[in-house]
């Protein structure tokens, strides 16, 4: 089920099947001028993304899976099929099943054909990497930057640690300080001011020299090295197990997260690198842990639970991107309250009362637990 259905370029919108991919999707539309943005880094399929209501690098322009879904077709528990909206772009007709079934894990049905907002390609892209000497300033620098206005559409950090592994891993020749690779879409007019304005801001945060190419070749190395993270990290420390984790917090209270986690890693003696979508407040940690270390595993295991709840406790989100897991179950309900999760509970047992879809995925709420 991989195939295109409908393309609608005058209205931006595409039908697909669960089952392509999203660089498939783009190779289709490239020569109608079109895309669809969002890009988790691997090539997923666009049924996953929309299951696990994905993110990533492009999330600060162009939102989430959320935000780019218009409507669905959901083969139910009870074998009936739905479609939960139109092609419109919005609507306040009713309950909106569209944004009830993205982000739901395959738990409340199985999604057979996705409505996709599209974008037109930019008439330029700007990339762009900017070192700093603190990661204080490489998060502040972020921040300024989206409260100030300027549209951008990728800004990544990454710390000194994955700037270390990035360069090994990628053959890059950054300086091993913490960096923020960002990009820029537009006219060739707009991403020139817009690099220039982003140039201006990172020198108020000591961080330069700020370099920037509108040349593909390079805008492809330097993404290919973010989207690369994951195995660099793991040839950081051969036979570790990486470990992904993720948080989500308002973005005034980035920096100040971003700064704790780095000082938790140092003080607890593990080497896990940092990454993130700071633009939208979210970043990763990578712990690379032994697991033959029960002293190393635990301490891991504590490092995981202070980060979670330090989001938390920070207004955010104990994942933004990964989801809920069989590990971060446990913080369901200090998130979103005994309430939310009743809520949850009652549209679990009503749309598959017999417990069939992906059961236990978010939570084990057809037991009442």
């Amino acid at each position: 089920m991989n195939n295109v259905l409908a393309v609608h370029p005058e209205d931006l919108d595409c039908v697909v099947e669960p089952g392509i991919t999203r660089k498939q999707l783009n190779e289709y539309l490239r020569d109608q001028g079109l895309f669809f943005p969002i890009d988790p880094g691997a090539d997923a399929s666009i049924g996953g993304m929309t299951a696990t209501r994905a993110s990533g690098t492009n999330a600060v322009r162009y939102g989430t899976m959320k935000d780019n879904v218009l409507s669905l077709k959901v083969v139910m528990a009870n074998g009936e099929v739905m479609t939960t909206a139109t092609r419109a772009r919005k609507s306040s007709a009713g309950y909106d099943l569209t944004r009830l079934i993205v982000g739901s894990e395959g738990t409340l049905g199985v999604i057979t054909e996705i409505t996709l907002k599209l974008h037109g390609i930019p008439e330029a892209i700007a990339a762009a990497v900017c070192p700093f000497k603190s990661i204080q300033g490489a998060c502040d620098t972020a921040i300024a930057a989206i409260q100030s206005g300027i549209p951008v559409a990728r800004v990544e950090l990454l710390d000194e640690v994955q700037v270390r592994a990035s360069n090994a891993y990628s053959k890059l020749t950054l300086q091993e300080t913490p960096h923020l690779f960002l990009e820029f879409h537009g006219t060739e007019a707009s991403v020139a001011e817009q690099s220039q304005r982003f140039g201006e801001i990172a020198a108020e945060f000591a961080g330069g020299p700020f370099e920037w190419t509108v040349q593909p070749e390079e805008r492809t190395r330097l993404w290919q090295a973010r989207h690369d993270a994951y195995w660099s990290m793991l040839a950081l420390r051969p036979g570790a197990k990486g470990i992904a984790t993720d948080v989500c917090v308002p973005i005034s209270r980035l920096a100040e997260c971003v700064v704790e986690t780095r000082r938790d890693i140092d003080e607890m003696g593990l080497i896990a690198p940092i990454v993130g979508h700071v633009g939208d407040g979210n970043f990763h940690v990578g712990p690379m842990i032994n697991m033959d270390d029960p002293q190393e595993v635990e301490t891991a295991r504590r490092f995981l639970d202070r980060l979670a709840k330090r989001a938390l406790a920070m207004e955010g989100t104990c994942t933004g991107e990964h989801g809920i897991g069989q590990g971060k179950l446990k913080y369901l309900e200090a998130e979103h309250g005994a309430e939310a999760l009743a809520a949850m509970r009652a549209v679990k047992q009503a749309l598959d009362p017999q417990d069939i879809m992906n059961p236990g995925k978010i939570g084990d709420f057809a037991a009442g637990h």
